[in-house]
């Protein structure tokens, strides 16, 4: 950030310097009317122009750092080719957004999709220290399995961490219509060891373990990539703007 304030002040100082000068502008006028109307003329055209030129030169070393760093992460560490399964899932990036989808059938009722966000929060590890901090990232995701009946669906919410999942609540929600107020259940921790087990092993036949959230820590680290590098070209886009 200093490098990018100390290029823009360079710039526009070397811009903006007194090398337009009108060192006679009464040589030849008529009349001190006409005299004033030529120097009031030369001075606005003079500053328009030296305004112009600077905002110019403001923009394209805008445009320039952002290239820069475009060019260091394309270069430096590519984005990968976002696949578009997994296991028995189909994947569907949201180009843009901070999420994706995964959808399956399980039998021959089971509708199963699966919401899962970017990283939205990160905890300490157990090595960290005040000098060398350590932190391990974090994605929420939601199960929705639907039977078709009546627009009822079991909806699971679980963190995804580097090498596992944790359910933090379940519920079954009643399509658009459920009010906000309804009793949603207990904390997950807060069942029976045994249903527990039992709610883990439910998700891991379906294909949502601890295999899960190794492939979406994969899969969105390299999403941020391409965001940040999609995020920095329109940002360079509007600026090109005139």
């Amino acid at each position: 950030m200093a490098r990018f304030v100390s290029c823009l002040r360079r710039t526009v100082f070397s811009i903006s310097s007194p090398s337009i000068a009108y060192r006679n502008p009464t040589i030849g006028l008529p009349s001190n009317q006409n005299r004033n109307s030529l120097i009031s003329g030369r001075c606005l055209s003079s500053g328009s122009y030296v305004s112009e030129m600077q905002k110019s030169a403001f923009q394209g070393n805008i445009c320039r750092l952002i290239r820069n760093e475009i060019d260091y992460e394309l270069n430096h560490s590519p984005p990968l080719q976002s696949p578009s399964s997994y296991g028995p899932f189909t994947v569907e990036e949201r180009p843009g957004e901070q999420w994706i989808s995964l959808k399956r059938k399980y039998g021959e009722k089971e509708e199963i999709k699966v919401e899962a966000t970017m990283f939205d929060r990160s905890v300490p590890t157990s090595k960290s220290t005040s000098t060398e901090p350590e932190f391990i990232l974090h994605i929420t995701f939601v199960v929705n399995i639907s039977k078709g009946i009546a627009g009822e669906s079991l909806e699971i919410m679980c963190s995804a961490w580097p090498d596992n999942i944790e359910i933090s609540k379940l519920s079954i929600r009643k399509g658009t219509n459920s009010s906000p107020s309804s009793y949603g259940g207990p904390e997950f921790e807060e069942l029976d060891d045994e249903l527990q087990d039992a709610l883990y092993q439910f998700l891991e036949e379906r294909g949502i373990s601890d295999e899960l959230a190794v492939f979406l820590h994969r899969y969105m680290k390299n999403k941020s990539k391409v965001e940040y590098v999609r995020w920095m070209e329109s940002v360079k886009s509007y600026v090109e703007q005139n």
